[in-house]
């Protein structure tokens, strides 16, 4: 039977801390602007350019997380049903925690063993581990490492849903993430529904990045035989051989030689 809940989840984190009071006027670089070599169609880089942001305003930087970690309790909400358990971090952005299945007794994805923030998100803080929900614009959401607010809703059939919903104050929209497990489900439904209130186009981006545990014979298999890569370097974007490049296996990532898209 589905079944939603919340629990307390323990495991070592270091302090978040206080926001940084200072708006953030400008923040460097953009780490993800477009310079293409001349293979790359026009459209594909005047989309990537297109509704960037110069800075992360109105949100304050989250730069004051300690590197001392102690037991933490973290607010979840639980989905169960008989054949997974899915854990939701309702304070750092609704994070899809853990993927447990039960017949398995596996995990499904990658559980950090620890909550400790580190500068790769547009408001800096950032940390690693199950699934990631991003909205607004590129890289890592504003909500990466704040609340979501999460309520209790119910399909018509009276299978629970974890609601979790927020204003995202960049492109002035709300957001929901809708999950659920129905009864003898092998999946763990999710929906994203984003609105735009008003009457002009927004800009806006949606992605979900997943941690899954990463050893040497771990490999990612597609059926293509060419990809689109971005190095964030000088004409970082390219058009590449799938799956090898440069004498390198790069379906295998222990093999890959530096960060890429």
């Amino acid at each position: 039977m589905s079944e939603l809940r919340l629990e307390t989840y323990c495991m070592p984190a270091a302090e978040l801390g206080p926001e940084n009071p200072l708006p953030p006027i400008s923040t460097g670089k953009d780490l993800h602007a477009v310079a293409a070599n001349s293979d790359i169609p026009a459209d594909i880089v005047r989309n990537m350019a297109y509704g960037h942001l110069p800075n992360i305003l109105p949100y304050p930087m989250q730069d004051g997380y300690s590197r001392e970690r102690a037991p933490r309790d973290f607010c979840v909400a639980v989905l169960e049903n008989e054949t997974l358990k899915a854990t939701f971090l309702l304070e750092f952005g609704g994070r899809l925690w853990s993927l447990y299945h039960k017949p398995a007794k596996r995990e499904l994805l990658y559980v950090n063993p620890v909550f400790q923030p580190a500068n790769l998100a547009l408001r800096n803080a950032w940390f690693s581990g199950g699934v990631e929900w991003n909205v607004s614009t590129i890289g890592h959401s504003p909500f990466t490492c704040a609340p979501l607010f999460a309520a209790r809703v119910e399909a018509p059939d009276g299978t629970p849903i974890l609601r979790m919903y927020e204003w995202e104050r960049i492109r002035q929209v709300p957001f929901q993430i809708d999950a659920y497990l129905p009864d003898d489900s092998q999946l763990l439904y999710v929906r994203v529904r984003i609105v735009n209130p008003r009457d002009c186009e927004v800009p806006t981006y949606w992605w979900s990045n997943i941690a899954v545990p990463e050893t040497r014979s771990t490999r990612v298999v597609v059926p293509a035989d060419a990809a689109y890569r971005f190095t964030y370097e000088e004409n970082g974007l390219e058009l590449i051989p799938t799956p090898s490049h440069k004498g390198h296996d790069y379906s295998y990532p222990t093999r890959i030689q530096q960060s890429a898209d």
